[in-house]
């Protein structure tokens, strides 16, 4: 392993070549927010929520399940354990939190794509985990590794895009036990942008760790954070071996993980916002002060993806009110505790990239930008409740991503953007098309989309009427024609593939 890492950074001229023959596609750098958070819950609401999550693990407890080594590194620590159900003393979870860091930066293989996670930063994040895809010409269908590959592909091309995310897309026709390889493979080798790893085995996070230490090498993969991964804890208050297993494989070597509680108001916590905010607090206290006993100081992100159920149908919501109120008070809560915070995406529950999906992905993208998030997994590409990831409301929503950045900057107050030389030149009466401040500025003056339409009715009319999932359709095919491949010194490649044969080799195929 070590040796095949040595190897790899010894390709230097093969290395510069690829380097200079490389075509760069713009990214926007992370958001830094220029405004306020909202804040909606008052400093007596906050009390209250942190005193009854602090009740919560010393009361009733946690479980953490198949899971002996857990059970002693909380009982060494002074928690109490009965059976596999761990209560925590008041004071000491938050106490084990305080050693996360409050931001920390995710490296990628292009140091210009670098995010900061944390602070007053946000990072965009496409869909993660729908076993199924859609597109304009073939309907809904399960997803494959080409339509993974492609996903990675429109995500490097996506400027508003700052992270290629994790399993965009689950590809059911390469065995589960295998294509965690094949997913981590095209992320590396197909964008340079910061990605996540795998969760859904121990042993296939250490692969992602060992196949980071090609791309990286080993001392730089000990010495920064190259992933950050999701941990989503089994609500309500149950804290799995698998789920927790991966996490520690990535606290030891020093990877980042979201500790993010999976909530579904009023099936998997109380339907009250206060309710489940308490339940949200106490998971994500347990899972965090844990991910430190394992190793102190490991980057941790608090989760919290929170949506309601339809009392009706069982169907989980999106965009809804009580959702939004959820995200500003976890916000509120996460930076009480000096951690960086998860939420929000282009969430609905939508079957089509329709009228109610943007309404509702609209709703959940403004909450997450005003409540302070700092890490959005599923910013571009999510219907049908997840199940589903759309190649048309990706680019749909990777291209509203840039109405994020425009917001983000706040307004400003320089001279220019006084514009009083504009006023004074223009007078009564007059317009601005033509004055010297319009002429220097119409070209940054306003943001605008690559995708959606502003021509007059006639030429609209004229080019066919297309709708927006037309135009989406168009975009996707363009963006993927256009696609270039990013450099990779040839050496690093050759050795992830080598890793990626052996490791398929060693073991049968396995689809359960």
């Amino acid at each position: 392993m070590v040796e095949a890492t040595r190897r790899a950074r010894g390709g230097g001229g093969a290395a510069r070549r690829a380097e200079r023959s490389a075509v760069s596609f713009e990214t926007a750098r992370y958001i830094e927010r220029n405004i306020p958070d909202y804040e909606i819950l008052t400093p007596d609401a906050l009390e209250i929520i942190e005193t009854n999550a602090e009740t919560v693990l010393a009361e009733i407890g946690v479980n953490f399940v198949n899971n002996p080594a857990a059970l002693a590194l909380w009982r060494d620590a002074g928690a109490e354990i009965d059976g596999e159900r761990v209560r925590i003393p008041r004071g000491l979870a938050r106490k084990l939190c305080a050693t996360a860091p409050s931001s920390f930066t995710q490296h990628a293989r292009n140091p210009d794509r670098n995010v900061v996670i944390g602070g007053n930063s946000l990072v965009l994040a496409p869909v993660y985990g729908p076993p199924f895809v859609r597109d304009g010409e073939s309907g809904r269908r399960y997803a494959t590794m080409e339509d993974f590959r492609k996903f990675v592909k429109l995500g490097y091309m996506s400027k508003w895009l700052h992270h290629s995310g994790g399993t965009v897309c689950e590809p059911t026709d390469i065995p589960v036990n295998k294509r965690h390889l094949d997913m981590l493979h095209a992320h590396m080798t197909l964008s340079d942008k910061p990605f996540m790893g795998s969760v859904t085995e121990p042993g296939r996070a250490q692969d992602s760790v060992d196949m980071c230490e090609i791309l990286f090498g080993r001392d730089f993969v000990q010495d920064n954070t190259v992933m950050t991964s999701l941990i989503n804890i089994n609500s309500p208050m149950t804290f799995d071996d698998v789920m927790m297993g991966a996490m520690e494989i990535y606290a030891r070597n020093n990877q980042a993980c979201v500790i993010s509680p999976f909530v579904v108001g009023g099936a998997m916590a109380p339907v009250s916002v206060m309710g489940t905010l308490t339940q949200v607090l106490a998971e994500v206290l347990a899972g965090i002060a844990y991910s430190q006993l394992v190793r102190p100081g490991a980057p941790v992100v608090f989760g919290a993806f929170v949506t309601s159920i339809d009392m009706n149908s069982g169907a989980p919501t999106f965009g809804t009110p009580e959702a939004s109120q959820i995200l500003y008070g976890a916000g509120q809560l996460a930076r009480r505790l000096n951690l960086p915070f998860r939420s929000g995406g282009a969430l609905c529950a939508s079957k089509l990239p329709d009228a109610q999906a943007a309404y509702e992905s609209a709703n959940t993208l403004n909450a997450a930008l005003l409540g302070g998030v700092n890490f959005m997994l599923h910013a571009c590409g999510w219907l049908e409740g997840g199940l589903v990831a759309s190649f048309e409301k990706f680019v749909m929503d990777a291209d509203q991503l840039g109405v994020l950045h425009k917001l983000a900057a706040g307004v400003a107050m320089d001279g220019n953007a006084q514009a009083m030389d504009a006023i004074a030149e223009v007078g009564p009466g007059g317009h601005y098309l033509g004055c010297a401040h319009t002429q220097a500025n119409f070209k940054q003056a306003f943001w605008r989309s690559d995708l959606l339409d502003y021509k007059p009715f006639e030429t609209w009319d004229e080019e066919g009427a297309r709708d927006t999932q037309t135009l989406a359709t168009r975009r996707v095919a363009t963006l993927l024609d256009s696609y270039r491949q990013p450099a990779l010194d040839p050496d690093i490649a050759a050795a992830l593939d080598e890793f990626v044969a052996a490791r398929k080799a060693a073991m049968p195929d396995a689809f359960v």
